[in-house]
């Protein structure tokens, strides 16, 4: 079974996401990035965010969803890096590179499709 990790930006999903619904849906309807697991076993284990700018904590942050993991015998499998900081993030590079550094697993970019091209719609 695919054990799938969501990393977000902090400020993002702090303030503007509003409890980042857009890639919960995005998974349970198997769209945008997520269509990967259509017909396969797969499962959000967590969202995470980056520990703020420029992902100064997101190791550690790694490193504690993996201990706070393992008594349940849960290990992340993937992540998925969420669009706040794939489209948005100035600090994505050094997030992504320091995320796949030390991951260990196959680290993607995007979750979901939903991006409005105009919010009064």
């Amino acid at each position: 079974m695919e054990k799938i990790l969501i990393v977000g930006c902090k400020k993002a999903m702090d303030d503007v996401c509003i409890g980042c619904s857009r890639c919960l849906v995005g998974f349970n309807r198997k769209a945008g990035m997520f269509e990967r697991y259509k017909g396969k076993d797969a499962e959000i284990t967590g969202l995470l965010n980056c520990g703020d700018c420029p992902g100064a904590t997101i190791v550690t942050r790694l490193a504690q969803v993996n201990l706070w993991n393992k008594p349940m015998d849960e290990k992340i499998t993937k992540v998925h890096i969420a669009p706040c900081i794939v489209d948005h993030c100035p600090h994505k590079e050094t997030i992504m590179n320091k995320i796949k550094a030390k991951a260990g697993v196959e680290v993607i970019e995007g979750t979901h499709p939903y991006k409005p091209d105009n919010i009064f719609a």
